[in-house]
């Protein structure tokens, strides 16, 4: 049986089934491993790692502790009275008008980003002016029709990670300031400041951001150390906002005071950090690398929602996915009609009720004609997440556009 059980009840001959944290929060060999010694235990918990799922056929067992189905369909509803609240965005622009204009800013993002970086690298200034009217033209886009730019914030490729993530992680913070209703300079700060939060990572031997296998000890604490390398390129920085340095500064603090650099807690981190944590911990964990499988968008909202009972502030974790949806637009489903098909859009009256545009049939294996399914408005239902590698299907080709 797989249980779910706080890291105060784990003790030596338990089996870890899953570390219950992102891949590059601890420096553990695998996610599964069994527990032999208290100075184990003693790491875990030093990580700030709150509860871990055990395999109790594999090692000891506790008494207490909730079954995984059960945490799953307790998230599952949870997810669902998210779902019933939906948000307040309205779009002013058809979604064939911007999926062009988002495209090309997209593209645009990766190079300017790709080109701070080395400036960063060789060590020359960051040049700001480079980048506002890239920051305001993606703001732009996001409000006019979000559902352009953020599906292109999936794709990622194994070498561009670094680039593609800081864009990512852009996109989704105008996304979720406009779900929080700030005032539009403060989500150009906070873009900027998406765009800007990992350029120490210019410092960081590729060797280390692109290992293919665990990161030792020493590696581990050089990869943290980009935090600090950023905060004191952006401080060497004329022009950066105080808030898009609080972006850089606190994407990787905790709301328990288990996060890195400086362990701040609860409104000791800014409203911009803790926007910027949970945007960038969605955004890890939903991404491949070359080290291991992201999950599913839905997946990762869930998981973001387990840990805002320790990591995260709740309302804020709830008011970013009902930003972005429950099946965020660019995830590819199955329907119960054995469907293949991509989100395109959100219904903003029902999040659980996305048009999805079909074009495969999983039981017939063949494909069929494209078409726009309104799941408001049918009575065909998402039925899985899937993969597109694991059906060969090419992403770009059934995205917007």
């Amino acid at each position: 049986m797989i249980k779910q059980i706080s890291t105060d009840q784990l003790k030596p001959g338990m089996y870890i089934h899953d570390l219950n944290c992102g891949w590059l929060d601890h420096p553990f060999l695998s996610n599964a491993f069994q527990v032999r010694d208290q100075a184990t235990v003693d790491k875990i918990v030093g990580l700030g790692i709150r509860e871990v799922y055990i395999d109790t056929v594999k090692g000891a067992d506790v008494w207490a502790g909730r079954t995984q189905q059960e945490v799953s369909a307790d998230l599952d509803r949870r997810l669902n009275e998210i779902a019933s609240k939906g948000p307040d965005k309205p779009v002013t622009t058809a979604l064939k008008e911007e999926v062009a204009r988002a495209r090309r800013l997209h593209g645009e993002a990766h190079k300017i980003v790709r080109n701070i970086m080395d400036d960063v690298r060789l060590g020359q200034q960051i040049q700001v002016d480079r980048m506002e009217p890239l920051v305001e033209n993606m703001v732009d886009s996001i409000f006019r029709n979000q559902d352009a730019l953020l599906p292109l914030a999936l794709l990622k490729k194994h070498d561009n990670y670094t680039f593609e993530h800081s864009v990512s992680v852009c996109a989704l913070l105008v996304a979720f300031g406009r779900g929080l209703k700030l005032e539009r300079p403060v989500i150009k700060d906070m873009a900027l400041g998406g765009l800007l939060h990992d350029v120490g990572k210019a410092r960081i031997p590729d060797a280390i951001l692109n290992k293919p296998g665990k990161l030792t000890d020493d590696e581990f604490v050089q990869m943290k150390s980009h935090v600090d390398l950023s905060i004191a390129s952006l401080l060497q920085t004329p022009g950066i906002p105080d808030i898009a340095q609080r972006v850089a500064a606190e994407h990787h603090e905790r709301f328990d005071g288990s996060g890195y650099p400086y362990k701040l807690s609860g409104e000791g981190i800014s409203l911009y950090g803790q926007m910027a944590s949970i945007v960038d911990v969605y955004d890890a964990i939903s991404s491949d690398r070359v080290y291991h499988k992201g999950m599913s968008p839905t997946q990762a909202l869930k998981k973001l929602l387990e840990w805002s009972s320790h990591h995260f502030d709740p309302r804020l974790v709830q008011v970013f996915i009902r930003a972005i949806g429950i099946y965020p637009t660019g995830t590819l489903v199955q329907l119960e009609s054995k469907r293949l098909g991509v989100v395109v859009e959100q219904n903003e009256k029902n999040l659980l009720a996305p048009v999805v545009r079909v074009f495969y049939h999983a039981g017939q294996r063949h494909y069929i004609p494209p078409e726009n399914v309104d799941l408001a408005r049918s009575m065909d239902r998402i039925a899985s997440f899937e993969s597109f590698d694991k059906w060969k299907i090419d992403p770009y080709q059934w995205l917007p556009g």
